[in-house]
C-alpha cells in the first residue's frame, strides 16, 4: 500500500489545498479513493495526488537563512511614518 496526499483546488483562482491523505495500492485506485472521499460535495473542481514517497523534505534548519529577513515582511507601516513626517515637515514650513 502507498500513502498519498490529496490536494483539492476550487474552481477560480483559488489555490490548491491539503485535504487528507488516502492509501491505496495503486495509482488509479488512489484517484477513486480520493474522489469519493475528499469531493463528494464538490469541494474543487480539481485534483492533485502525491504520492508521499516523492515528496522532498528539506533538513532541519534548511530555511532559517531566510528568516532574518524583515525587510520582506514590509506591511507599510515605515512608508506611512515616514510619509507622515514629510507632509509635517512641509506644512510647518
Amino acid at each position: 500500500m502507498r500513502v498519498y496526499e490529496v490536494f483539492l483546488k476550487p474552481d477560480g483562482k483559488e489555490e490548491f489545498r491539503h485535504a487528507g491523505s488516502i492509501e491505496a495500492a495503486t495509482d488509479e485506485l488512489a484517484l477513486v479513493l480520493a474522489r469519493e472521499n475528499y469531493a463528494r460535495r464538490a469541494e474543487g473542481t480539481h485534483m492533485w495526488l502525491v504520492n508521499r514517497e516523492n515528496i522532498c523534505v528539506s533538513e532541519e534548519g534548511f530555511i532559517d537563512s531566510n528568516l532574518d529577513k524583515p525587510h520582506r515582511h514590509n506591511d507599510g507601516e515605515r512608508v506611512a511614518r515616514w510619509r507622515k513626517l514629510q507632509r509635517n515637515k512641509k506644512n510647518n514650513e
